[in-house]
């Protein structure tokens, strides 16, 4: 039997190798993120504006040193792409830093947190909002930081990029 029509027009999973949900419209999903593979790359249709949100839902690995989700101008890497907000997560120090790049010059790091949310094996979920001053970092629905943007053109913000000791289950 083919399976209940319930089965087959069920969405599409990441275990089948596809997104179920995209920084553009879901129909060009497989034309921007066709698998969720860490290191991720993707394209953040439009770039990044006022009011953008880019969401980020994962799991942990079971033994991890640290990962990370960079907003970026481009893919370059020679010269390597400006680089408006790296995120890290350190395990070790239970730290969960951010920084930018902005030709080929790392500005101040920061790493001032009331907690660190990561939790082995564990899921999570990372929004960073983007509005007019600053991006906003939220983790599992609370607010944990504001990283205020060091590029002025927003729109020039158009790559996301994730390595690290995690699994990706779903970008938006």
């Amino acid at each position: 039997m083919a399976g209940t029509v319930a089965e087959r027009d069920a969405p599409v999973s990441v275990a089948d190798g596809h997104l179920n949900n995209s920084l553009g419209s879901p129909v060009q999903a497989d034309v921007y993120f066709p698998r969720l593979i860490v290191p991720f790359c993707g394209h953040i249709k439009g770039g990044m504006r006022p009011g953008k949100k880019i969401l980020v839902m994962g799991i942990v690995d079971l033994n991890p040193e640290s990962f990370g989700i960079s907003l970026t101008c481009g893919e370059s890497e020679d010269p390597p792409a400006d680089v408006a907000i790296e995120l890290k997560a350190v395990f070790t120090d239970r730290q969960f830093v951010r920084n930018s790049c902005i030709a080929g010059q790392w500005g101040e790091e920061q790493s001032s947190i009331p907690y660190f949310p990561f939790i082995p094996d564990q899921p999570f979920r990372v929004e960073i909002l983007c509005e007019h001053p600053r991006f906003r970092i939220f983790v599992d629905g609370h607010q944990l930081f504001d990283f205020y943007h060091r590029i002025e053109t927003l729109s020039a913000i158009d790559t996301i990029k994730i390595n690290g000791d995690l699994q990706l289950t779903k970008l938006g």
